[in-house]
């Protein structure tokens, strides 16, 4: 039978997500020591079938309020005791940017999985990034970010080099929140009929038209011995309107496939982060709503919103105007051109 597993990534997304606050508001949530370890623990106790403990990126700055790690020794250092053996720790790499020479071949004690963000603009050096870490003894989680953009051609890219390499999981992954149930069909049977059969399918859904549950059951109803993973955080935290909920997918697969996780734990894991609401650092919002439709970056409206006080008519008549190339990927630099186009 095939597998249906819940990749959490509160941490990680989570983490990231206060990030992209934090350059914006001076009163910015975090990460205490003490909350990424409990955090970490539940979801462990929950018996959750994938922890991602938070994202590695080369600084020499402490970053561990963001669930930011300098390496992958540093993170596997709050991994907790697996609760059952097939039990999996990851981390993620924010692109294919630390030298290879510098990651160390997996021995016990340091995080089995890794996901890649694929970089677009470096589709090739990331997919070689991913093969040198499986081939380190890593699983390999590939990630096509925003992977509605990616071209046939580049769709096979990744799917040619994550079958060569033996990849753990490979991913579709809805970053800005705009895919209908006719895309995951679509991409999953792309996936299915392409992969080699013991590579998981992984999906990474966002949640700003509010249809991540949805689109997680339209992926989970398609006939295929696949198996396959959702990924989700408690109380959908992470960037911009968040994710998938972990509490409601798990209670999901609890009552339809009769996975054995320990739902108490998750409530615990919710009352962590419970705390962190009233930030309002995530959730559906008109402000993340109007981006998606114009298939946009979300941190674009969250500058205009924010920082230029814009209404949100004035923010959707902006993004209309706006190129494909432009609404593709957020910089300061594209801002400010779009708004010296638009005064």
């Amino acid at each position: 039978m095939k597998k249906k597993l819940i990749l959490d990534c509160t941490l990680r997304d989570g983490g990231l997500g206060f990030e992209d606050v934090s350059k914006s508001n001076k009163e910015y949530p975090c990460f205490t020591d003490v909350d990424r370890t409990e955090v970490a623990g539940k979801l462990t106790s929950a018996k959750l079938d994938i922890i991602e403990l938070g994202s590695i990126e080369k600084t020499d700055d402490n970053r561990q309020k963001f669930a930011i790690y300098k390496d992958i020794e540093q993170i596997s250092e709050i991994m907790p005791t697996k609760a059952y053996s097939e039990q999996i720790f990851a981390a993620l790499y924010r692109g294919p940017d630390i030298p290879l020479d510098e990651i160390p071949e997996w021995r016990e004690g340091l995080c089995q999985g890794v996901r890649v963000i694929l970089r677009y603009s470096e589709l090739k050096k990331s997919l070689t990034f991913c093969e040198a870490l499986a081939k380190k003894g890593y699983k390999v989680f590939v990630q096509p970010m925003l992977t509605m953009r990616y071209t046939q051609d580049e769709i096979q890219m990744v799917l040619d080099a994550a079958n060569a390499m033996g990849a753990f999981a490979t991913y579709f992954v809805d970053s800005y929140g705009y895919m209908q149930a006719d895309d995951i069909k679509r991409f999953f049977e792309r996936y299915d009929s392409e992969l080699n059969p013991k590579i998981k399918i992984g999906f990474h859904a966002h949640n700003n038209k509010n249809l991540a549950f949805s689109n997680a059951l339209t992926l989970l109803s398609q006939e295929s011995d696949r198996d396959i993973i959702l990924d989700s955080c408690i109380m959908g935290l992470g960037q911009g309107a968040g994710n998938l909920q972990t509490e409601i997918i798990a209670d999901h697969y609890i009552t339809e496939f009769k996975n054995l996780y320990e739902f108490g734990y998750i409530l615990d894991a919710c009352d962590i982060i419970d705390k962190y609401w009233t930030a309002n650092t995530w959730g559906y919002s008109v402000i993340n709503f109007i981006p998606t439709r114009h298939k946009a970056a979300y941190k674009y409206a969250m500058a205009m919103r924010n920082q230029y006080h814009m209404s949100y008519r004035e923010i959707d008549r902006i993004f209309s105007c706006m190129s494909y190339e432009l609404k593709q990927r957020f910089t300061n630099d594209h801002l400010m051109r779009i708004l010296k186009l638009n005064v």
